[in-house]
C-alpha cells in the first residue's frame, strides 16, 4: 500500500512539473493525454466493471462538449459558472443524455446492448450535422475562455493545470466509486447479473445508473475538450472516438483501474509522436491492439503486475536474463516489422507509382529509408527485416523456454528437498 501511494505521489508530481519540463507543443500534446485518460476512465466503469461493452461511448463526449461550447457563450465565463466550473456543464449534459440512452440500451444486454449504443451514436452523428442551430453544422460553434478567479486561462499552462486539476479529481470520485457497496454492485452486473435479480436488486434500474455515471464524466472530458480547443465540432460524435475509446482502454488493461488511463494516455502520445513520422500510424495502433489482445489480455498494466509477480516469484537475479530476452526480442520484431510496414507502404502508394512511371523503361526506383536508398526488388533490402523478425522470433522463444525452466525447477524444489532425508536415512541404513 505504502509503495502504491509513493507511485502515486510521484506521478502527480510529476504531472505538476510538466510545464516546467515541456514545450509549449508538447504541453497541449499532455493536455489531450489527460483528456483521453478520463474519457478512457469514464468508458472503463461502463465497460470493465460493469461488463458492459458500449460502441458508442463518443455520444456522450460530444454531448459534454457542446453543453458546455454554449455554456461558454452564453455565460460568459462569469455568474455560478465561471470558466473553471464549465465542465460541470458537460457533466449535467452527459448526465442528462446518458440516462435517457442508458434507459433503452440497458433493456437488452451482451451484444444487443452493444449495438444499441452503437445505434444511438450513430443516431446523433448523422442528425448533429443538420442541426446547425445547436451544432453549428460544418464550422461547428466557437467560443472563448474568459477570465476568473484572478485567471486569465490565456496561457497554454493555465489551461493545463485547470484540465489536471479536473481529472484527478475525476479520478478521484471514480475511484471512491468503486470503494462504495454501489460500486460492488456495478461488479455484480459484470460476474452475475441473474443473481443480484435473485437477491431482489433493480438490475435495470442499476444499469441505468451506471450508464448514466459513466456519460457524465465522459461528458466532463468533452468540456474539457472545449476548454482546450475553444470550439466543438459534430466531429466530436465520430464513430472513430467511440472505437478509439475502446482500444484505448484494452490495451491499457480493464482489470486496474488506472489501466484505461494509462493506455489512452500513451496511445495519444504515439499517435501526436508516430503520425508526423509515418503515415502508418493506424495500422502500428491497430497491430498492437492485436498483440495485447493475443498475449497481455489483461493489458499494458496486468504486464506491470505480471512482472512484479514474477520477480516476487523467482527472484530478481534469475528473472533478469528472461527479462532481457523478452527487451531484446520486443525491439528486434518491432524493427523488422516497422522495416517491412513501411518500405510497403512506400512502394505501394500513389508518389512512388507516379515516380517509377517517370522511369526510363518503367524500372523500380530506389526507396528512400533510413537514410539510405534500398532497392524494391533486391534480395538483401528484403533481408535486413527477415533477419530482424527471426533473430527476435529466436530471442522470444529462449526467453520462453527460459521462463518454464524457472517455473519447473521451482516445482521440483519441494521434492527434491523431501528425498534428501529420505537418502540420507537409506545411506544410514546400508
Amino acid at each position: 500500500m505504502k509503495t502504491t501511494l509513493s507511485l502515486l505521489a510521484a506521478g502527480v508530481a510529476l504531472l505538476l512539473a510538466l510545464p516546467f519540463l515541456l514545450s509549449q507543443g508538447l504541453l497541449n500534446a499532455a493536455i489531450q493525454m489527460l483528456i483521453a485518460a478520463l474519457f478512457a476512465s469514464a468508458y472503463n466503469l461502463l465497460c470493465g466493471q460493469a461488463g458492459m461493452l458500449s460502441f458508442g461511448h463518443a455520444a456522450y463526449f460530444g454531448v459534454g462538449a457542446f453543453g458546455t461550447v454554449h455554456a461558454m457563450n452564453a455565460l460568459g465565463g462569469a455568474g455560478l459558472l465561471p470558466t473553471p466550473l464549465m465542465p460541470l456543464a458537460g457533466a449535467v449534459c452527459g448526465l442528462a443524455i446518458g440516462g435517457i440512452a442508458g434507459w433503452f440500451a440497458t433493456q437488452r444486454s451482451g451484444t444487443y446492448f452493444a449495438m444499441i449504443t452503437l445505434a444511438i451514436a450513430e443516431l446523433i452523428h448523422s442528425l448533429a450535422p443538420h442541426l446547425k442551430g445547436l451544432f453549428g453544422g460544418e464550422a461547428g460553434v466557437s467560443t472563448m475562455r474568459m477570465p476568473a478567479w484572478g485567471f486569465g486561462f490565456g496561457t497554454t499552462t493555465e489551461v493545463y493545470y485547470l484540465t489536471l486539476g479536473w481529472v484527478l479529481l475525476s479520478l478521484a470520485l471514480l475511484y471512491l466509486y468503486t470503494r462504495t457497496p454501489l460500486g460492488r454492485l456495478t461488479c455484480g452486473l459484470r460476474e452475475n447479473s441473474h443473481r443480484l435479480r435473485f437477491l431482489g436488486y433493480n438490475v435495470h434500474g442499476l444499469g441505468v445508473l451506471v450508464f448514466a455515471v459513466s456519460a457524465m464524466f465522459s461528458g466532463i472530458a468533452g468540456g474539457l475538450q472545449v476548454v482546450s480547443n475553444e470550439s466543438a465540432n459534430y466531429v466530436v460524435f465520430d464513430p472513430a472516438l467511440s472505437a478509439a475509446v475502446v482500444l484505448n482502454t484494452y490495451i491499457g488493461g480493464v482489470q486496474v483501474f488506472l489501466g484505461p488511463a494509462l493506455g489512452a494516455a500513451l496511445m495519444t502520445f504515439f499517435g501526436y509522436a508516430v503520425s508526423d513520422l509515418t503515415r502508418s500510424w493506424l495500422l502500428y495502433q491497430g497491430i498492437l491492439f492485436v498483440l495485447v489482445m493475443m498475449f497481455m489480455p489483461a493489458g499494458l498494466a496486468g504486464l506491470v503486475g505480471t512482472t512484479a509477480r514474477l520477480r516476487q516469484r523467482f527472484g530478481l537475479a534469475r528473472l533478469l536474463p528472461v527479462a532481457a530476452l523478452a527487451i531484446g526480442a520486443a525491439l528486434l520484431l518491432s524493427f523488422g516489422g516497422a522495416f517491412a510496414i513501411e518500405m510497403l507502404q512506400r512502394a505501394f502508394s500513389q508518389d512512388y507509382r507516379s515516380l517509377a512511371n517517370l522511369q526510363p523503361g518503367g524500372g523500380w526506383p530506389p526507396i528512400q529509408f533510413l537514410g539510405r536508398a534500398w532497392l524494391p526488388l533486391s534480395f538483401a533490402t528484403w533481408a535486413v527485416p527477415l533477419a530482424l523478425l527471426a533473430v527476435g522470433g529466436l530471442l522470444a522463444r529462449f526467453a520462453r523456454q527460459r521462463l518454464r525452466t524457472l517455473a519447473q525447477r521451482e516445482a521440483d524444489a519441494p521434492l527434491a528437498a523431501q528425498a534428501a532425508p529420505l537418502a540420507e536415512r537409506t545411506g544410514g541404513a546400508a
